[in-house]
């Protein structure tokens, strides 16, 4: 994800950097990107899907709406993959430790 992240627009690498920080809107924006091939992202339901997934679980109401629509288009096994990688993005911040990172999701 670096990698593509580095040719993006600099709006996601921002909004990268503000997701390893907990900001579900960065989540939020993430997952709009990947999910539309906006500022450059290559479309991409997966990592739509992950980041969709990872604001929903601070709370945002629109990262649960957009991530059950981009669901019905995905196979099981997209969606099982996406959900791993949104459980190896929540370890990444403890093992760094930064549990202010995941704070928010831990709240629910």
């Amino acid at each position: 994800m670096t990698h593509i992240a580095t040719q993006a627009d600099p709006r996601i690498r921002t909004a990268i950097h503000a997701a390893q920080h907990g900001d579900l809107h960065a989540c939020f924006d993430l997952g709009v990107a990947y999910s539309t091939g906006a500022n450059g992202m290559p479309l991409d339901l997966v990592q739509a899907h992950k980041w969709f997934n990872l604001a929903a679980i601070q709370g945002s109401s629109e990262g649960q709406y957009c991530r059950a629509e981009i669901a019905r288009e995905m196979s099981r096994a997209d969606i099982a993959e996406a959900q791993r990688q949104a459980r190896a993005w929540l370890s990444v911040p403890a093992q760094n430790g930064n549990e202010a990172a995941l704070a928010p999701a831990m709240q629910h």
